[in-house]
């Protein structure tokens, strides 16, 4: 190649529109592969060694055929021998696809060149019950989906892929709206895809779209899942979907591994906040005093004191804070001691709301008339300073 090929090779790189510097740092271990294989082959345009780069990107396309991206860069390669690139996608049409595959390209270079710290984990998960294996979170500002271990040990994260979500972002609250939901959901089944359209690919898994929380606050909408793509389209740009959570098909059979049909937690975030696991710890604090008073002064049978802990905007499905309160006082008035144990103890913060958790637990009550055993999932509000629980549900 021509000394005036190479600088135009270099000139086509520095103009793909990538808006991200790639200095030379390495994939990070949990990076899917095709992430590693897309950055290392932009690496190499930018360090004017387009032979080896089209060398990768042949080696990309030969395990990921349908990879658009890849083969929109190929093309540019090939075309870049023959006359200068103004931006990627020079060798195609459709200016509008070539602006998602750049959002695209943006995404997963992020992914590989400005890895989030692997030590440090999603503030949403204040805790999490020793039975529950894998938590899944969203994070819609990365356009990853990443998957955490609990384990005895800890917690630790041990994948992430790339994803698309809704085409105008997050924050669903209507039917038809375009948007991914955000919040705390459980996944509630999976649909093959022998059951399903070609446009969900390998498979889906329901969301629990719209939960309590999001019924209270008047968001509708249904057919949330995160689901794979046709089988002609390795993935997809970062939003690009009608609101579901999208993966490539192979990722979605990876991600398959690590599901408990309504067990599994999902928590999908605008942007998750990521900090140091010893701050968790100190986060949680408050609200698992919050509770153990709860449960302590439930104990007590003094009605009022436990009736301090909810809002005056509680509600447990169809009941009021005011019919909830007279029931209180009522059955309380019968009984002669309570005990009341909570396992399987979990809390979540509501992402983008440091004053709003999602509590789950199995609880033991025991009294001098009734035994019972239930599951539950509170969620619990910081009113001036103070926790309250603000919404109920047996599950």
């Amino acid at each position: 190649m021509s000394p005036d090929a190479d600088t135009c090779m270099h000139k086509s790189a520095l103009l793909l529109s990538l808006s991200i510097a790639l200095t030379g740092s390495s994939a990070h271990a949990d990076t899917n592969e095709a992430d590693r294989l897309f950055a290392s082959s932009m690496q190499e345009i930018l360090q004017s060694r387009p032979d080896k780069a089209l060398t990768s990107i042949n080696n990309l396309l030969e395990r990921y055929p349908n990879f658009r991206l890849a083969q929109l860069v190929k093309g540019d390669l090939l075309l870049a021998r023959a006359h200068p690139l103004s931006t990627l996608g020079n060798a195609h049409g459709a200016s509008e696809q070539q602006a998602d595959l750049r959002e695209e390209a943006k995404a997963r270079i992020l992914a590989v060149q400005d890895p989030v710290n692997p030590e440090l984990l999603p503030e949403e998960l204040l805790q999490v019950s020793s039975d529950i294996p894998y938590v899944i979170a969203v994070d819609a500002s990365r356009a990853r989906l990443y998957v955490f271990e609990n384990s005895a040990t800890g917690i630790r994260r041990i994948a992430d892929y790339y994803v698309t979500v809704g085409k105008l972002g997050t924050g669903k609250n209507k039917e038809g709206d375009k948007r991914t939901p955000v919040g705390f959901y459980t996944i509630t089944g999976f649909k093959p895809d022998n059951q399903l359209e070609e446009l969900y690919g390998a498979g889906a898994y329901p969301l629990s779209y719209p939960n309590e929380w999001d019924i209270r606050n008047g968001r509708n909408g249904y057919g949330i899942w995160l689901h794979g793509v046709p089988r002609d389209t390795y993935a997809r740009p970062p939003k690009a979907s009608d609101g579901c959570v999208v993966l490539s098909n192979d990722d979605l059979k990876s991600l398959g591994h690590y599901i408990s049909i309504g067990q599994t937690p999902v928590i999908i975030a605008p942007e998750l906040t990521w900090v140091d696991p010893s701050t968790l710890s100190n986060a949680s604090t408050g609200i698992r005093e919050a509770i153990d008073d709860w449960r302590k002064d439930w104990e007590s049978r003094n009605t009022e004191r436990l009736l301090s802990h909810y809002s005056s905007g509680f509600k447990a499905g169809s009941q009021s804070y005011k019919d909830f309160a007279e029931s209180k006082r009522r059955v309380n008035a019968g009984k002669n001691w309570i005990k009341v144990d909570l396992q399987r103890l979990s809390i979540y913060q509501q992402p983008g709301s440091k004053d709003l958790a999602i509590v789950t637990f199995d609880q033991d009550y025991k009294s001098s008339n009734l035994n019972n055993l239930s599951s539950k999932r509170q969620y619990w509000q910081r009113e001036n300073g103070r926790w309250r629980i603000i919404q109920e549900t047996i599950l």
